[in-house]
């Protein structure tokens, strides 16, 4: 499919129009040249987003101050906790699914996707079409099942799970408008950020970004995030246990750390007995005593850290 879209685009060049930019037809082109390879089996293969995956500014509520967008309009969004993937349409048919990687390069799981997404679009450019893979919040660990699915080497198992796609952004764009942009990709056959509030499926915040492109664009790029949208957090709440020990680790750099044990505590699904308290200022600052209460949380969803002592 890859090298009939760039057969395409060459005859249309040389007729005198194009249905893509240069930049485009080049990414297409080393793509089609790295499948070409075939130095490794598909589901370890790592390609080029055809646009960088950015992370978001993270902006916690009553702590930090959200950037300064003076009079221009902004769109709200549920921030959903899954899996980022992008999804490359070109011709009308998809190209190419990646995981997010690291936001430069990702894992082909274009054998997976297309259970979840339209094999076919009525757009005959190229599209980046990005979003949030989820499952719903009533399945243990939500955000583990579906990041765990993409990696999953038979489709038919992956087709099984109650998995689904939410799409958030597309390149280039198709519109003036971020909403107008979603409403079009709606249009295509895809659930959007703004079709629905989203509430069965698991959350971790809101997204505010500016709504004109050009605007979102003047803003720019840090070499992380856009400057022209951030994720709103609250303060995490965390479970409350008692410090029963700590005990002393030496890690990879030969640095040595401290590590509180504490009685074990379920925290979304997961059974955590221990966190890392990275030196022993910390233990100083939080006042921790052996038998105290201490709340504890998991930072990013995956790294149990003691937030504060509370008794």
């Amino acid at each position: 499919m890859l090298e009939n879209l760039i057969k395409r685009a060459a005859m249309a060049y040389y007729n005198g129009k194009p249905i893509m930019s240069d930049e485009i037809f080049d990414h297409l082109t080393t793509m089609a040249e790295e499948e070409s390879i075939g130095y490794m089996s598909s589901y370890e293969r790592r390609y080029k987003h055809l646009f960088p995956l950015f992370s978001l500014q993270k902006v916690i509520s009553g702590i930090d101050s959200p950037p300064d967008w003076g009079t221009d309009d902004c769109i709200v969004t549920p921030k959903l906790d899954g899996a980022a993937v992008s999804i490359l349409y070109g011709g009308g048919e998809m190209q190419k699914a990646l995981t997010r990687g690291d936001g430069i390069e990702g894992l082909d799981i274009t054998h997976n996707i297309s259970s979840i997404v339209p094999d076919r679009i009525e757009h005959v450019g190229v599209l980046q079409i990005t979003g949030e893979v989820v499952a719903p919040k009533t399945i243990p660990n939500a955000r583990n099942y579906a990041a765990g699915a993409l990696g999953l080497k038979s489709s038919k198992e992956f087709a099984e799970r109650d998995l689904t796609f939410i799409a958030y952004g597309v390149s280039p764009y198709i519109t003036d408008n971020y909403v107008s942009d979603m409403r079009t990709l709606a249009d295509l056959g895809f659930e959007t950020a703004i079709c629905s509030d989203y509430t069965k499926f698991p959350q971790d915040g809101s997204v505010f970004r500016v709504a004109v492109n050009d605007r979102f664009d003047y803003y720019g790029y840090t070499s992380h995030h856009p400057r022209g949208a951030y994720a709103l957090k609250r303060q995490e709440t965390g479970v409350i246990t008692t410090l029963q020990s700590v005990s002393w680790q030496v890690g990879k750099s030969g640095a040595v750390s401290p590590v509180a044990h504490f009685d074990p505590i379920d925290i979304e699904g997961a059974t955590v007995s221990k966190a890392t308290l990275h030196n022993k200022s910390i233990i100083e600052a939080l006042n921790l005593k052996i038998g105290c209460k201490i709340e504890v949380i998991r930072a990013g969803k995956i790294i149990p850290q003691v937030l504060r002592r509370v008794d």
